[in-house]
C-alpha cells in the first residue's frame, strides 16, 4: 500500500464535546479518519489500538490528563514516535514547558486558529501532508477564522438549552457534582469560542467548588452572568446571519 492509498487516523483527546465538533469540522475536507475520545486513559487506549498519524491532545481532562497521558504514550515503543499537537486554554509558560518536555511537538492555545492548525500540522507531518489527502473533489471552501469562530459559537448555543436543563435540576437537588461538571465545561468553551469572560466565570466557579464552598447564592448568581453572556453571543451571531 503506497500513501496514496493510505487511510490516515488522526486521534483527538478532549473532554469538550465543543473542540471535538470544530476538529471534527476543521478535518471534513481531507481524506482523514477522525477518532475521538474524552479522556486521557482512553486516549492512551485509542492510541494502542488505532496508531494515529497524529494526535491532538488537550492539556486538561479526567482521569488522566494532557501531560500524564504524554508521558504515559512516549514510553510505549508502538505508540511513542506519534507526534502530538497539544492545545489548551491555559498555555501560560509553565504549561507548555511541561507539554514540550513530555513530547510535544506544538502548544497551541484556544480558540484554535484554522490557518495556524494547518500550519502546525504541515510542520508536524510535512509541508505537503494536507496537501496530499485533501478531497479532491471537495466543494467545501477555506474558511477564515472568523467564519470558524462563528460556527463554534453557533454549534455552543445550540447545545446550550441542554445545560439550561440541566442546572435546574442541580440548583432543585444542590448536586455539586454536575454543577463543576457545567462549570468546568463553560471554563473549556469560553476558549473554544474566543470568550475569555466565559471562561473567567467557569475558572472561578470551579475554583470555588473545589473548596468544597456551598454558596448556592453565589453559584445563582454566577449562571445569571453565564446567561447573560449567551443572550448576547446570541444577538451577535443573529446580526451576522
Amino acid at each position: 500500500m503506497n500513501d496514496s492509498d493510505k487511510k490516515f487516523k488522526i486521534l483527538v483527546v478532549d473532554d469538550s464535546d465543543l473542540i471535538l465538533h470544530a476538529l471534527k469540522n476543521f478535518f471534513r475536507e481531507y481524506q482523514l479518519e477522525v477518532v475521538t475520545c474524552h479522556d486521557g486513559l482512553e486516549g492512551v487506549q485509542q492510541a494502542i489500538e488505532i496508531k494515529p498519524t497524529l494526535i491532538i491532545l488537550d492539556l486538561l481532562m479526567p482521569n488522566l490528563d494532557g501531560v500524564k497521558m504524554l508521558k504515559v504514550i512516549k514510553l510505549m515503543k508502538d505508540v511513542k514516535d506519534i507526534p502530538v499537537i497539544v492545545i489548551s486554554g491555559n498555555t501560560n509558560k509553565r504549561n507548555v514547558l511541561a507539554a514540550i518536555e513530555a513530547g510535544a511537538e506544538k502548544v497551541l492555545s484556544k480558540p484554535l486558529k484554522k490557518e495556524l492548525l494547518k500550519k502546525s500540522i504541515s510542520e508536524v507531518l510535512g509541508p505537503e501532508f494536507l496537501k496530499k489527502v485533501k478531497k479532491p473533489e471537495s466543494t467545501s471552501l477555506s474558511k477564515d477564522d472568523k467564519e470558524f469562530i462563528y460556527e463554534l459559537r453557533q454549534y455552543f448555543i445550540n447545545g446550550f438549552s441542554s445545560k439550561i436543563e440541566l442546572m435546574k435540576e442541580v440548583f432543585r437537588k444542590e448536586d455539586m457534582g454536575n454543577l463543576r461538571f457545567v462549570f468546568h465545561e463553560l471554563k473549556g468553551s469560553g476558549s473554544t469560542i474566543g470568550l475569555p469572560e466565559l471562561s473567567q466565570i467557569g475558572e472561578e466557579v470551579e475554583q470555588k467548588i473545589d473548596s468544597k464552598i456551598k454558596d448556592w447564592d453565589y453559584y445563582k448568581q454566577r449562571w445569571d452572568e453565564v446567561l447573560d453572556l449567551v443572550e448576547e453571543i446570541k444577538k451577535e451571531q443573529a446580526a451576522l446571519d
